[in-house]
């Protein structure tokens, strides 16, 4: 596919004060609620807040891949998010990865909607296929593409080679077609420009929008779901009540925190619960062992599986401490619902992670891998653990990047210093 090249947009979009255009008219893609994740949630929130500004609507993307090959197939379209678009927001829900008259109808109402900009929302290949088409069609239509980047490439499809290689140089191909692109951070900013762009695009960072539909406390709401009961098991206020909370995979580093749990003295796991509650990814089984044979294994709550809106508040809410021993992150949705609650955070000092903490001063950094730096970590937050902290981000950063990068500009990446936050050594 040939890709002409074109000026920015003129005449149809206001300028706004730093000089890019705002656009009129945008449409985002990304994953509906059939297959929840985190960029699900995502999605619903950046197109609330696009819609804000804009005349926005969105195409979801209902079936990603083959329920069969999907970790999570049990709870496909089990999920019922509190989360949800606005009422009056025009929506195609959705293509699924087989197309059929899925594709056809979203090129329909991507013609009907005529955006001047289209949003494509990038964290796995399973995109790929159809991001390819929608590109041609925007072409067609002279609407602009770009792309927001939340993974270079899922770590699931990088442990296998076909799919690896088949995300790589997908992603070249897109970036190769678009208009420009949107990331979370600086680390993810110079991977993209040193290993996938093969012509000079602006490239714009915004930091992760906040996740503060979790902060409402459900106060004493009788629920109907054990696990709500579950994750307010820790006794209060006699204990610290230690988080992790996300997905359970091998780069999430859920065992050197269930090492460094599991090595405290009787006397000092007196003074602390750990809740656990994620769902066990890519043959992940190691942490449910250390649990199950943990020495203080009457102190531990694990709930594994993938959790609703309720249950998930429910824990964060109950927490004092959310850890995540990450060994590597471009970013976390995690991170940035413990920063919406206010809560203090141990995590470690990879990737974007820094960045996105920026400004939050309930952070303590530790280095990955770091057993005795990630327990100092966790005495110094429980410190704080009646504490609640700022949260420095919001949507409109995210989208001022997205419109400012389709007008053919860099989104000034200053914005973001790697401060606010606190480093611990052993």
């Amino acid at each position: 596919m040939s890709r002409p090249d074109r000026p920015a947009p003129s005449g149809n979009g206001r300028q706004a004060s730093g000089g890019a255009a705002d656009f009129s008219r945008v449409c985002l893609v990304g994953p509906g609620w059939r297959f929840t994740s985190g960029l699900s949630y995502y999605t619903c929130r950046l197109a609330t807040a696009l819609a804000s500004r804009q005349d926005t609507s969105v195409i979801l993307l209902r079936a990603l891949l083959p329920r069969v090959l999907y970790p999570g197939r049990r709870r496909v379209g089990q999920i019922q998010p509190r989360l949800a678009y606005p009422s009056d927001l025009p929506m195609f829900n959705g293509i699924d990865w087989w197309w059929g008259g899925s594709l056809l109808r979203a090129l329909a109402f991507l013609r009907r909607q005529r955006p001047e900009v289209l949003v494509l929302e990038w964290w796995t290949a399973t995109t790929l296929h159809t991001y390819l088409v929608l590109i041609a069609a925007a072409r067609l239509l002279r609407i602009r593409v770009v792309i927001e980047m939340h993974e270079l490439q899922d770590p699931g499809e990088a442990g296998f080679g076909l799919a690896r290689h088949y995300g790589r140089l997908g992603l070249k191909l897109l970036l190769y077609l678009t208009d420009g692109c949107v990331v979370h951070s600086r680390a993810d900013h110079d991977a993209l420009k040193s290993g996938y762009l093969s012509r000079d695009i602006p490239v714009g960072i915004a930091a992760h929008g906040p996740y503060d539909h979790y902060a409402d406390d459900l106060g004493d709401q009788e629920l109907d779901d054990a696990a709500v009961t579950l994750v307010r098991e820790a006794p209060r206020p006699d204990v610290v009540n230690i988080l992790f909370f996300g997905l359970i995979r091998p780069y999430k580093g859920l065992e050197d925190l269930l090492a460094v749990f599991n090595a405290f003295s009787p006397v000092e796991a007196e003074r602390y619960w750990l809740t656990v509650v994620g769902e066990t990814w890519d043959g992940c089984t190691e942490p449910a062992r250390l649990i199950e044979s943990s020495p203080h294994r009457d102190r531990i709550t694990f709930v594994n599986r993938y959790v609703p809106d309720d249950v998930a508040s429910a824990a964060f809410h109950h927490a004092d401490v959310v850890v995540l021993p990450y060994r590597r992150s471009s970013s976390s949705g995690t991170l940035h619902i413990a920063m919406s609650c206010g809560l203090p955070v141990v995590l470690t000092s990879v990737g974007g992670l820094p960045e996105a903490a920026t400004g939050y001063d309930g952070a303590f950094f530790v280095p990955p891998g770091d057993l005795a730096a990630l327990r100092a970590g966790i005495l110094r937050a429980a410190e704080v653990g009646d504490h609640r902290f700022s949260d420095p981000r919001n949507w409109s950063d995210v989208a001022e990047a997205l419109t400012t990068v389709a007008a053919g500009r860099t989104y000034p990446v200053e914005s973001l210093h790697t401060q606010g936050f606190q480093k611990v050594d052993a």
